[in-house]
């Protein structure tokens, strides 16, 4: 049991670390916001995730680890929780749309379960992937961006 939660960890740590470099990258590309000032944010919900997927897999209940990490950023951010103000104030800084894009990324390459099995699937599935997901991406930027000029709300 602890070899297979320290494993885990692991994984769970390097999916976390390539999600925030992913979210650093959109936050500073769309948003126009400094790298610099986003870390904090990026990493406080990092450890917000980790602590909730290792809560998930400690407590024997039959729970998703997203409710766990919803309910755990949920007191983390209560005013007069110590610290709350810190965390708000730093994640202010991570913009929705920096996350989504990580987020809806790994969730299309999780269909292979880990990254070692995806890399198993050779350099050309990943440019495919890349291709697939940048298009994705510019495609929904297009349509949104399109749909908020005709509301009159850009």
């Amino acid at each position: 049991m602890q070899a297979k939660l320290t494993s885990n960890i692991v994984n769970w740590s390097l999916t976390l670390v390539i999600v925030g470099i992913i979210a650093l990258v959109s936050n500073w590309i769309g948003q126009e916001i400094m790298p610099q000032k986003a870390v904090p944010g990026i990493l406080a919900l990092m450890g917000i995730a980790l602590v909730g997927m290792i809560i998930q897999k400690l407590v024997p209940l039959n729970i998703p680890s997203i409710a766990y990490i919803g309910i755990l950023g949920l007191i983390l951010t209560i005013p007069g929780v110590p610290g709350s103000a810190q965390l708000v104030h730093w994640t202010h800084n991570v913009e929705l749309m920096a996350l989504c894009t990580p987020v809806v990324a790994y969730a299309g390459i999780s269909i292979g379960n880990s990254w070692a099995d995806f890399a198993k699937l050779g350099w050309r599935t990943v440019v495919v992937g890349l291709v697939v997901l940048m298009g994705t991406y510019v495609g929904s930027a297009v349509v949104a961006q399109i749909v908020l000029k005709l509301q009159g709300i850009i």
